[in-house]
């Protein structure tokens, strides 16, 4: 077996630095998407569960296309879990662009009455409930682009007489 001269050595472990290098560019951070709801529509329910169908606009904030095969979704509110869902639906968000989704969500009853005690029994969620969106459209090993949202939800404010 031929040993490798000194100069085909150093080119093969340049070529190998450059390729780990490349290859390393594509797992840059990058911004998660911006998810907002569009629509919710009801479906048809099972026993003490209900089930919806909302449209979430999914924003892709990158200069990268998010191609994805999967989506999942959860809502906690006040820190319990309230809504999931998933979907096969596959797509792709293009780079500075948006699109639209779709994915049934089910809400058991023993979620609802949960959310529905902790606000008439603590004042201060009555003025506005938390809740945090969080999710993920799968597209493989590495290509898996995870999303959260954080907010106060607001009770509508009956109009001043």
């Amino acid at each position: 077996m031929p040993f490798l001269q000194p100069r085909s050595l150093l080119t093969l472990c340049l070529i190998t630095l450059m390729s780990l290098l490349s290859a390393c560019s594509t797992l840059t951070p990058s911004d998660p998407p911006r998810i907002q709801l569009v629509n919710v529509e009801p479906l048809p329910g099972e026993g003490l569960e209900m089930r919806f169908a909302i449209t979430l606009r999914v924003q892709n904030p990158n200069d990268r296309a998010i191609s994805f095969n999967g989506i999942a979704l959860d809502l906690k509110v006040n820190n319990q879990p309230l809504l999931s869902g998933v979907s096969d639906q596959s797509g792709e968000v293009p780079r500075y662009g948006e699109t639209l989704v779709r994915i049934p969500l089910t809400l058991s009853a023993y979620s609802a009455l949960r959310q529905a005690w902790a606000v008439s029994n603590n004042p201060n969620l009555q003025k506005g409930l938390p809740y945090e969106l969080s999710g993920k459209l799968g597209g493989g090993l590495l290509g898996t682009v995870r999303f959260k949202e954080k907010g106060l939800m607001d009770w509508p404010q009956t109009p001043a007489r």
